[in-house]
């Protein structure tokens, strides 16, 4: 692992155990502002935008998945759209964007995670253009969400790992409502012309 010694090695796996309780905090905190974006706003969604998205959603599901689950798909789907708009509508106020030289240090990141793996990634990379993209709207999205969380009075607590693994656990009990989430969706805006946004 790249250790000097057996106290250089626990060093290094305690930073790793901590940056995944970090990473993993951090996600319940984005989806809880994700949340009350949501809660307190209200956008009228063209219809058509909703079938697109079911249709996209449900491409690889039989027609009777599709008829079973249509309802929480319609929601789900509403949910997505809704919260792509805010996002996009808030990335745009704030003058927010992703250079490819971002991408570009995005993409060292994970070669950095994969050692001996540089070649398969850079080459995925490099044969799925779609990839990068998605990588680009990932790293817009964390902007948007970092934005946010410098604007909103945020209330930082110390935890042990004890309390961490109860937070995570709870948050990741089975429940519909949870496991049918939580990607949000980009909008290119000179596609789509999202309706004002206004506050209940």
């Amino acid at each position: 692992m790249g250790a000097k010694d057996l106290n250089d090695l626990k060093r290094l796996i305690q930073n790793q155990i901590s940056s995944q309780y970090s990473q993993a905090l951090n996600s319940i905190t984005k989806k809880q502002i994700l949340d009350q974006l949501e809660k307190n706003h209200v956008l009228e969604i063209p219809k058509n935008l909703i079938e697109q998205e079911i249709s996209i959603m449900t491409q690889n599901l039989k027609k009777e998945e599709i008829e079973m689950h249509k309802t929480s798909n319609e929601n789900l789907a509403k949910s997505r759209i809704k919260l792509g708009l805010i996002l996009n509508e808030c990335g745009e106020k704030n003058n927010l964007k992703v250079s490819d030289e971002e991408v570009r240090s995005e993409i060292q990141k994970q070669i950095k995670g994969m050692p001996g793996q540089e070649k398969m990634i850079l080459d995925y990379y490099k044969k799925n253009p779609s990839a990068s993209q998605n990588l680009k709207g990932s790293i817009y999205e964390e902007k948007i969400i970092t934005t946010i969380k410098s604007k909103i009075k945020l209330e930082i607590k110390n935890i042990d790992t004890k309390e961490a693994e109860k937070i995570i656990s709870e948050f990741n009990k089975p429940n519909l409502e949870r496991s049918n989430i939580k990607k949000t969706k980009t909008f290119d805006k000179n596609k789509v012309k999202s309706k004002k946004i206004s506050k209940k």
